[in-house]
């Protein structure tokens, strides 16, 4: 290669010479513009979504459908912490008020699938059990009760919404939560985990409340199926499709960091609630105990080696020879050791009480494990309360209501007991669940045993056939077609309806319609159709409830004169006076209630004599008689009874 001569050299030295140096000034200034312009990019893209609806608000409350003044859960919120917005799950959708009206007593619920009322949801969870309680102790108490809790979720999804939850001016924020910590989505077990990193998982979930981060996700899981290898999903649970590790050994590094995981999120949450002032009441876990082997048996390491499954072997012959202090502790022995984690260790209880003696100043334990225990056979939890290895039956489902109840009164967020107060044996004797409702849990639980890990038929795969089970009346039909046909629940509570309409079974009639008030607590409607059932059943009482709750939320002058009616043929003239004056307020009927109000207040005047004197038959005469007078005879017949008996 020939040398470059001498004027070339010059030459090409005079034109870099000749070159102008770029200022620093400028040189900053393009760097900045490199460093704004993807940012700038990234926020268009933003807006561009956005304007064309693309993705989701991960928000936890929304605005109700059709009225902006309440919000509801939102049915995308659970998204953000699946990886597979496909395996992400919907809640509860129970409306509120955005700004709290005076006297309201507001509570919120947190947790899993549990707490959200698995397998039976609806009127079959734990908050509905607590909310129709609290309805019927409470007449004319305004109550909310909003359950933003969700299958297949943990401590991670608590904290999240805690931070929304902690705005809405909760009287009281109710925690149940667990069992779903290593698979639940994002758990150290699960297939959508993170390594257990906190500031990692932090930082994914604020990304995933930006669109642009929702389309990459989408185009990533896309790309992931089309060259995935791995077994099908379809047939398979979402309990087998959140499990990433079968094998968590007791005291391994994975069963320390789920530990560590739960520990973290729960300190966070109560410390969140504690800095606002807010209850919390925190509920201990619950697990079957004595009739849910282990599911995994695997031998543990250090010089004590055992296996879950030999301590399960233990605990039953400890049962059957009558040592039921031993075979307790083995039982639960062998629950620690399952690895296959779908029970929670007694560390998680431990830590549960831990952090609420650390937050004692808002913070209480709900003891739901000794209510359990004492429903128990020998103080062993087993099948009378649980439905398999964590979620309760019904009547567990009562008592974990019950347990919250009591912690309520016991720290004054609720009146104590009173003398006319709804016992738990009138609640579970009352309490709106259907026929459907407890055969499609019976169905679903059921199938689920029939898939991985239980596997009690040794089949997989879909749902059994109707003809599996038999379906000879309506309520077993319908069931059927909530638990596998998705059927819609309302959809089969109004075909319900109808069916004991049709048949004039009215007292399954109107059970259906409580049971339609509590989920829809905001619809007049619901509530004065179920007041006419029971004025149709002669169930007075029970008639007053409801007339006075639909009247609560849309006063009306037929409300208040069947109201203050019902009242009066109670013999409770006092009760019937507001309804009697907003009747005469509102009277377009031309009906003359003025001389009804005054024969009122003499009853009322008289009433009070006779609460000094109680032996006086002429003063039970003079109501008997202004009673008739008024056309009141179920009242009047009353004191003419108890003159007699004097």
């Amino acid at each position: 290669m020939p040398k470059a001569s001498a004027k070339d050299t010059t030459t090409t030295t005079a034109a870099r010479a000749a070159t102008p140096a770029v200022p620093p000034s400028r040189l900053r200034l393009f760097r900045l513009i490199a460093l704004i312009l993807p940012i700038v990019l990234i926020l268009l893209l933003e807006g561009v979504l956005h304007l064309f609806h693309y993705g989701y608000d991960t928000s936890v409350f929304i605005n109700a459908p059709g009225n902006k003044d309440w919000l509801i859960f939102n049915p995308d919120a659970s998204k953000r912490y699946f990886t597979d917005e496909g395996m992400a799950t919907t809640g509860n959708r129970e409306p509120f008020r955005k700004t709290k009206e005076p006297g309201t007593l507001r509570i919120f619920v947190l947790g899993e699938s549990t707490t959200i009322g698995y397998p039976y949801f609806h009127n079959g969870s734990f908050h509905r059990w607590l909310q129709y309680r609290l309805m019927c102790n409470n007449p004319g108490k305004r109550i909310e009760i909003i359950n933003v809790s969700l299958t297949a979720v943990n401590s991670y999804t608590v904290l999240g919404f805690a931070r929304e939850v902690a705005k809405q001016q909760p009287d009281a924020v109710l925690i149940y939560t667990g069992h779903n910590e290593y698979y639940g989505a994002l758990g150290v077990g699960s297939t959508d985990r993170l390594g257990g990193t906190p500031w990692l998982v932090d930082t994914l979930l604020w990304l995933r409340q930006w669109r642009f981060i929702q389309l990459l996700t989408r185009v990533y899981r896309a790309m992931m199926h089309l060259f995935s290898s791995g077994p099908p999903m379809t047939g398979r649970t979402r309990m087998e499709l959140m499990v990433a590790d079968q094998q968590i050994t007791y005291g391994s590094a994975l069963y320390t960091l789920g530990i560590q995981q739960f520990s973290t999120n729960m300190d966070k949450t109560l410390a969140l609630f504690h800095q606002e002032g807010i209850p919390v009441f925190l509920s201990n876990l619950v697990s079957n105990l004595k009739d849910q082997p282990p599911f995994s048996s695997t031998t543990t390491k250090g010089p004590d080696s055992t296996t879950a499954g030999y301590n399960f072997t233990l605990a039953n012959q400890a049962w059957q020879h009558g040592d039921y202090g031993t075979a307790k502790q083995d039982y639960t022995l062998a629950k620690d050791m399952d690895a296959l984690r779908f029970r929670a260790p007694e560390a998680l209880s431990d830590i549960i009480e831990k952090l609420c003696r650390k937050y004692s100043d808002n913070t209480h334990l709900v003891d739901t494990r000794a209510a359990f225990d004492s429903a128990s056979a020998h103080g062993i939890i087993g099948n009378s309360l649980m439905l398999e290895h964590v979620h309760p039956n019904l009547m567990g489902y009562a008592l974990l209501s019950d347990a919250f109840y009591q912690a309520l009164q016991q720290y004054s967020i609720i009146p104590p007991a009173a003398k006319n107060d709804l016992t738990l044996q009138q609640l579970i004797a009352e309490m709106p669940i259907t026929r459907v409702d407890s055969l499609s849990g019976a169905y679903k639980i059921d199938n689920l045993k029939n898939n991985w890990p239980f596997n009690v038929s040794g089949r997989d795969g879909g749902p059994p056939s109707r003809q599996a089970y038999h379906l000879t009346t309506e309520e077993s039909d319908l069931a059927y077609a909530v638990a596998f046909e998705h059927l819609p629940w309302e959809d089969a509570m109004r075909q319900l309806y109808d069916y004991y309409s049709k048949t004039d079974d009215w007292a399954r009639a109107a059970a259906v319609m409580e049971a339609l008030c509590l989920e829809h607590p905001t619809e007049a409607g619901f509530y004065e159709k179920t007041a006419m059932l029971y004025g149709k059943l002669n169930e007075r009482e029970k008639a007053i409830r409801y007339f006075r709750l639909a009247f609560d939320r849309e006063p009306s002058f037929d409300k208040a004169r069947y109201l203050f009616v019902l009242c009066l043929q109670t013999d409770q003239p006092a009760a019937a006076m507001p309804y009697l004056d907003y009747a005469i307020a509102n009277n377009t009927t031309g009906i003359n209630l003025r001389s009804v109000r005054v024969a009122t207040l003499g009853v009322i005047g008289l009433e009070r004599e006779l609460s000094g004197d109680s032996a006086n038959s002429t003063i039970r005469d003079s109501i008997a008689n202004t009673y008739d007078r008024m056309g009141n005879h179920p009242a009047a017949l009353k004191y003419r009874e108890s003159i007699q008996k004097k």
